[in-house]
């Protein structure tokens, strides 16, 4: 299927083909025929299938080959200012031969010329609820010829507790409209907003709910918390980590990670709350261009970074829900494209994990590169609180869970010294699925570990992930194995 078959207006179909696309993503072809039918829907699709594109060209179509009237007419709601300027941004590059007027209403910038594309009847509007309901409360806006509404990132604009927001600005618009919703994950809660917002609507799901896309390969580091910032620098020796997205937990983690990279000579930018929308402009701006190798934000602004050509998403500090899970690594492996994903996990994020991979449905690979020390992970646990709930007495670490994380010897107990490389004469462990560049570290949560010996079953051999080097035999992938960090067996990539 091309877009050419999709019925999309002359103008649209010719600036699709500026932009270098000749083929719809699978939400695109599946969502475009009902949306230009006039049916309500409710889209749902990992990130970076395109979602935007899906709701796009179909409403602009449809505006061009309706009779011009006065007034909004489209109104796309957002969680994050980053993602509402890359929807305007997209709005105009489809639009840019139909001459329909469209603007950005979101905080951080000057209000006056947000108030007077209000007040003009700008065609197309693309909002952040604060700042839109703030005016439309001091009456800056109509939108009583409003035809089309569409909810972008629903289930981000629930967890940023917009909710009673979005149901005050709905409430204020025409009844007799098409309202379009688009998500990543379809929870309990979208279902009941659709329910509210939508009428008879037509549902469009494309892969798994709560899965990554199938493009991005996924690998975990166990590391000591203190270790994190080491291992970081140690992976982006590696050349063909060409651009980096980097997430972290808190604001001020995302600046020291920023001061440690430049030191090393790394070009990072930061992309969070605390900095200015013309710094958050800039930040994105300069990681699109490659004027900076590596962008470290938070999971406020990962929903607004839509940027071709990010090689690898690292996370820092591994995110407490699925959803956010999903949402980052989105950020590589888009439209289909190759893409990489690498996670830093401790003791403390052991349920999260777990979470993950039941969500999923698979054990993700445990990797290190060659020769680094991740530091003792063993005893390192969820927070005091969270131990305490549990059952775990006050003071007392928790002990790892049957089948738990440490299966690092027999009984639980490590094959080698904490510190260096694996000690010669020791047992070697069974090999565990590997990723070329990253030492195996074996699949974790498989049940209760076994007390006898273990037996030499058959190697499985992981994809080899594109970019990483081999660094054994000479490049070549197929080196020799020898004993590493706890008496492991590995290969370099």
């Amino acid at each position: 299927m091309s877009f050419s078959t999709l019925g999309l207006a002359p103008g649209i179909q010719q600036a699709v083909q500026e932009t270098g696309y000749t083929d719809p993503t699978p939400i695109q072809a599946a969502a475009i025929p009902p949306i230009l039918a006039g049916r309500d829907l409710t889209g749902i699709a990992q990130t970076g299938t395109g979602k935007t594109a899906a709701f796009t060209l179909p409403i602009l179509t449809r505006m061009v080959s309706e009779p011009a009237a006065r007034g909004t007419r489209t109104l796309v709601l957002a969680p994050t200012r980053e993602l509402a300027a890359q929807i305007i941004e997209n709005v105009r590059e489809y639009g840019k031969h139909l001459g329909i007027r469209s603007a950005a209403i979101f905080g951080g910038v000057g209000e006056k010329p947000q108030i007077d594309a209000l007040r003009s009847g700008t065609p197309i509007i693309v909002a952040c609820p604060g700042r839109l309901l703030d005016l439309m409360n001091r009456g800056c806006a109509d939108f009583s010829n409003l035809k089309y509404l569409v909810l972008d990132e629903a289930d981000r604009m629930l967890d940023m507790g917009f909710l009673p927001d979005i149901r005050r600005i709905v409430a204020k618009l025409p009844r007799e409209r098409q309202t379009l919703l688009f998500s990543a994950t379809l929870s309990r809660e979208i279902e009941t907003l659709s329910r509210d917002f939508l009428r008879d609507p037509e549902t469009v799901e494309i892969g798994k709910r709560s899965n990554p896309a199938a493009t991005v390969q996924q690998v975990f580091c166990e590391v000591q918390k203190a270790r994190k910032p080491a291992l970081l620098s140690r992976l982006l020796e590696d050349p063909a980590m060409s651009m980096v997205l980097v997430f972290t937990r808190t604001k001020h983690g995302a600046d020291r990670i920023v001061r440690q990279l430049e030191r090393e000579g790394i070009r990072t930018a930061a992309l969070h709350a605390n900095r200015s929308q013309n710094q958050r402009q800039r930040a994105l701006a300069d990681f699109k261009n490659g004027a900076v190798r590596v962008l470290v934000a938070t999971d406020i602004a990962a929903r607004g970074i839509d940027v071709d050509g990010i090689s690898h998403v690292v996370n820092l500090d591994f995110p407490p829900q699925v959803e956010d899970y999903v949402h980052r690594i989105g950020r590589t492996g888009r439209a289909e494209a190759a893409g990489h994903a690498i996670s830093f996990i401790t003791g403390e994020d052991r349920d999260a994990v777990r979470a993950l991979e039941r969500a999923t449905g698979k054990v993700m690979p445990r990797m290190l590169p060659e020769g680094f020390d991740p530091g003792d992970t063993r005893e390192e646990g969820p927070p005091p609180a969270q131990r305490q709930q549990r059952g775990g007495r006050s003071g007392q670490a928790s002990r790892p869970p049957r089948g738990g994380y440490d299966q690092r010897g027999s009984q639980g107990g490590r094959g080698g010294s904490g510190g260096g490389g694996g000690r010669s004469g020791q047992p070697s462990r069974a090999p565990s699925p590997r990723n070329e560049g990253y030492r195996s570290e074996g699949p974790r949560n498989e049940g209760p570990r076994s007390e006898g010996p273990r037996s030499e079953g058959p190697r499985t051999e992981m994809p080899r992930s594109e970019g990483f080097r081999s660094s054994e035999g000479g490049g070549s992938g197929a080196g020799e194995e020898r004993p590493t960090l706890r008496g492991r067996r590995s290969r370099r990539f």
